[in-house]
């Protein structure tokens, strides 16, 4: 499975998505160039699919669109929610992730490095 998303997350997009009120949409994601170590990742919702370059799940009862290039990058990954004090965020486990950014929202994997920024 290229992807996992647990119990905890799948509860938080849920929410999220009732909140997009509107149909067909779906949880993007995948990476992008940037951050200081490379790469960063991209969490958002969508509501149109490319065949050419999209693969599309159910992940846990979540739609979830991944593009295509995207995969030996993330291949793996966990998608969680963790809620503290502070309130909650999504954390993200990549084991292809060989460096990440101090600030936990950047990385850099051994398939496509990026080019560094500052963090």
């Amino acid at each position: 499975m290229v992807l996992t998303i647990t119990d905890n997350a799948r509860l938080q997009i849920e929410e999220m998505m009732k909140e997009e009120d509107q149909e067909n949409v779906r949880l993007r994601f995948g990476v992008k160039g940037g951050g200081c170590s490379g790469l960063s990742y991209s969490l958002g919702f969508d509501y149109s699919v490319n065949e050419d370059v999209d693969l599309t799940e159910e992940i846990n009862g979540v739609p979830v669109i991944i593009s295509k290039q995207d995969i030996p990058v993330i291949n793996g990954t966990t998608i969680d929610f963790k809620q503290n004090m502070m309130g909650g965020g999504f954390t993200i486990d990549n084991p292809n992730a060989i460096v990440s950014c101090g600030c936990g929202s950047s990385f850099k994997a051994k398939e496509r490095e990026g080019s560094p920024e500052n963090c």
